[in-house]
């Protein structure tokens, strides 16, 4: 047996050790998927493919650097020699690749802008009001949303008009394809791609184009997707696409962690691998190495209730470890509080137990010592909820007991300042991007008003006054100076020019408090920007905008990690998230809150009790499987939504969990503090 497969169990060998033919490793959490992969595509550079025919991808800008990574390492340590490296990327990220590529053949230039969601929206709002639609009536964000799904169902503008003028189909729909129709003309006359658009158009192109689809498909003989359970219509066709050629398909993925069909994700992809691929091998991963046996027995028991899921029992050789702690609050400030004490009691425990023999004196070295593991607690801890309302109690709790927290979901480059330094990197290189101009043209203020703009969108520039027509050619001359700054300076080296050539810097630091915070963020772009420096020609650039756009929620994670600005500290802190946005992700203590009925599981409005429970008790699955040692529950008797006070009933989940498992959390001296 090769070496370098030694530390994996007999499973994982066993898909590490698959070559040729379609592979499906159903993987249970904390099972070992990501090491899995990486000992498999190690094991094919080893056998002789070369790295750049293999291609790894994944959902988050997060999984796929942890992938690289680890599989750079592990080519270095047993592939030696190799200098290259498999393609791992995102599904976006890929799309994006495939259009750069072909750019030219889709009526783009290699330079075209991707629209966050706020600028996809604005750009439906704007579509909605030239074409007489009151966007206070039609909601700019529900149509953008109607028309996401159809793409990721690989629907496009034609079919969708053609179904619109069905009467069937509703008044609705028939606004809907005017709109999408007018979305799509001002995104073509301003180069530019909505995240939709980087799947559909990249897949659209693989599935009409024979000759391209063959370039990719010899260029990657072997494509491995991560998290395949996630995938929707596009993206499974995609994966169908690059690897029908050869049938060298592996797909990790666990149906019981399918949590996002509100997103399109198809379950039915991981269910139906073995009526796409016959003569597929199919291997279970069922040994967890993350939970305590008490945890994954919970785990265990609720999700067995779903129906829909190929059948795995998830064991581990882990300690029995401790019962899983269920609190009964009064209201949700009781709940909050209960977290924040618990938190507390957490990081005083893991002090006491690890400094007392070893640091008998209180020098500075043992203070030093503590505060690197009070940091390091407070890092493993994630309290965990349904809804994002349910953030505000906990973060005034944190507040009130000086606890330092981060709310995972709050996004480095949605911030203002952020968005503007950027925009004059994206104009400066597609001057077509009438929404970054629309953006930047007046920031810093320079006179330039909404009437002028009409006329410079409408190529109308003469009949502008002098005056002003010369402020506009020193803008546009601010951008052609940028553009050639990209080419020659190093990437963080661009971001302080355009700072400071633009006139932010000025603007920034003449302001108040806020403003010159504005800059500090700026700053810290630059500093985030230095790990692109070794990109030359304005490649790091470009790597930088293309993260930019593509970034999650958990891409915030990484952010800290490098810039430190999401985190009001300059140690470690709390995370609150909802339990969508800690997929993936594992802490040694995690708090789930908020187990109410009609809240988790969720019951959105309209709809019929129990219509979703099986993706409600998939998405309880995954919080409960996040933790490592220690799981707190919680539910309360009282929560005020949307200004009302209602009286819940626990979840049928906590119900679910076999009751020796549990233990019942009491309030200190027996006392009930009442919030009025």
């Amino acid at each position: 047996m090769d070496q370098h497969l030694e530390g994996l169990n007999k499973e994982q060998k066993e898909a590490a050790e698959h070559k040729n033919g379609p592979l499906l490793i159903l993987a249970g959490a904390g099972a070992g998927k990501t090491k899995t992969i990486t000992h498999r595509i190690v094991n094919l550079i080893r056998s002789g493919v070369a790295p750049e025919k293999i291609l790894a991808v994944t959902f988050t800008n997060k999984a796929a650097k942890e992938m690289r990574e680890r599989i750079i390492a592990e080519i270095k340590k047993n592939a030696k020699g190799q200098d290259k490296i498999p393609f791992v990327s995102t599904f976006h990220s890929l799309g994006v690749f495939i259009i750069k590529e072909n750019a030219r053949i889709l009526g783009l230039t290699k330079y075209f802008t991707i629209l966050d969601e706020g600028d996809a929206t604005a750009l439906i709002k704007e579509s909605l009001k030239e074409l007489a639609f009151d966007p206070k009536q039609y909601d700019p964000k529900k149509i953008k949303n109607i028309i996401s799904r159809e793409k990721g169902k690989f629907i496009h503008l034609a079919d969708y008009k053609e179904r619109a003028n069905d009467p069937m189909s509703g008044f609705m729909a028939g606004i809907v394809a005017q709109v999408w129709n007018l979305y799509e003309q001002k995104k073509m006359k301003e180069n530019s791609l909505d995240f939709d658009d980087l799947l559909l158009k990249s897949t659209k192109l693989l599935k009409d184009n024979e000759e391209i689809r063959k370039i990719y498909q010899e260029k990657w003989e072997f494509v491995h997707i991560d998290e395949y359970q996630d995938t929707n219509e596009v993206q499974y066709l995609m994966s169908k696409l690059l690897s029908e050629n050869n049938k060298n398909i592996c797909v990790v993925g666990d149906a019981d962690q399918n949590i996002y069909s509100w997103r399109g994700a198809n379950l039915k992809n991981i269910l139906s691998f073995e009526k796409d691929y016959p003569d597929a091998k199919i291997v279970l991963l069922e040994q967890n190495y993350r939970s305590t046996k008490n945890i994954l027995e919970a785990a265990n028991t609720v999700i067995k209730k779903n129906k829909f899921r190929p059948d795995k029992n998830l064991f581990t050789n882990n300690v029995t470890g401790e019962k899983i702690s269920l609190y009964e609050a009064l209201d949700e400030n009781d709940e909050a509080d209960f977290v924040a004490t618990k938190i507390l009691e957490v990081m005083d425990g893991s002090l006491s137990s690890n400094f007392s023999s070893l640091y008998p004196s209180k020098s500075d070295g043992l203070r030093h010592e503590q505060k690197i593991e009070r940091d390091s607690a407070l890092s493993d801890i994630a309290v965990l909820y349904r809804a994002n309302f349910q953030s505000r109690t906990l973060e005034e709790a944190m507040l009130r007991y000086n606890i330092p927290y981060q709310v995972l979901g709050v996004k480095f480059f949605e911030r203002k300042e952020i968005k503007d330094t950027l925009a004059y990197l994206r104009a400066a290189q597609n001057r077509d991007s009438l929404s970054d101009i629309k953006r930047i043209i007046n920031f810093p203020t320079r006179g330039i008003g909404k009437a002028s703009l009409v006329k410079i969108f409408a190529g109308d520039m003469e009949n502008l006054p002098i005056k002003m027509r010369i402020k506009i050619e020193n803008f546009y001359n601010i951008l052609e100076e940028i553009k050639e700054k990209i080419t020659t300076l190093k990437t963080s080296e661009v971001i302080k020019f355009v700072v400071k050539y633009s006139g932010i810097e000025y603007e920034l630091e003449n302001g108040g408090e806020e403003d010159k915070e504005r800059l500090e963020n700026i700053k810290e772009l630059a500093t985030l920007a230095l790990k692109y420096d070794n990109l030359v020609n304005g490649t790091g650039i470009e790597r930088l905008l293309e993260d930019a756009s593509l970034a999650s929620d958990q891409d915030s994670l990484m952010i800290n990690a490098e810039a430190k600005i999401e985190v009001p500290t300059t140690g470690g802190a709390v995370k609150l998230m909802t339990v969508h946005a800690s997929k993936g992700l594992e802490f040694k203590y995690v708090f789930v809150v908020g187990l109410e009925d009609g809240l988790f599981p969720h019951q959105r409005q309209n709809e019929e009790a129990g219509a979703d429970t099986e993706e409600e008790r998939r998405l309880f699955y995954v919080a409960v499987t996040r933790a490592r040692n220690k799981l707190f529950l919680s539910f309360t008797n009282f929560r005020t939504i949307f200004g009302s006070r209602q009286i819940n009933t626990p979840s049928e989940f906590i119900s679910d969990i076999p009751v020796d498992l549990l233990e019942r959390e009491e309030e200190k001296g027996g006392i009930k503090t009442i919030y009025i």
